[in-house]
C-alpha cells in the first residue's frame, strides 16, 4: 500500500473516532439535559398537586368571608356603641 494511501486511512480513522467522541459528548449533554427536564417537570406536578390540595377547599372562602364580615360588622357595632358611652361619661 502506497504511503498516501495509508496516510489517508490514518486520517479518515482518526476522523472517525473524533466524529465518534463528539456524538459520544454530545448524546452525553443531551442525556443530561432530558434528565434535568423530567426532574423539574416533576417538582412542577409535585407543585401544582400541592397547589390543588391547597384549594380544595375553596368553596370555603366565601363562608370565611361573610363570617369575617358579621366580625368586623360586630366589632363596629361595639366600637360605636363604647363611642357614645364614653362621651356621655366624660360630659
Amino acid at each position: 500500500m502506497p504511503a498516501y494511501d495509508r496516510r489517508a486511512w490514518q486520517l479518515a480513522i482518526m476522523a472517525g473516532f473524533i466524529v465518534d467522541g463528539a456524538v459520544a459528548a454530545l448524546l452525553s449533554l443531551l442525556v443530561l439535559r432530558v434528565r434535568r427536564i423530567d426532574l423539574r417537570a416533576a417538582d412542577v406536578r409535585d407543585a401544582l398537586q400541592a397547589a390543588e390540595a391547597t384549594t380544595a377547599e375553596a368553596a370555603l372562602i366565601p363562608q370565611v368571608a361573610d363570617a369575617v364580615d358579621d366580625v368586623l360588622a360586630e366589632g363596629l357595632q361595639h366600637h360605636l356603641f363604647l363611642g357614645r358611652v364614653l362621651e356621655k361619661v366624660k360630659k
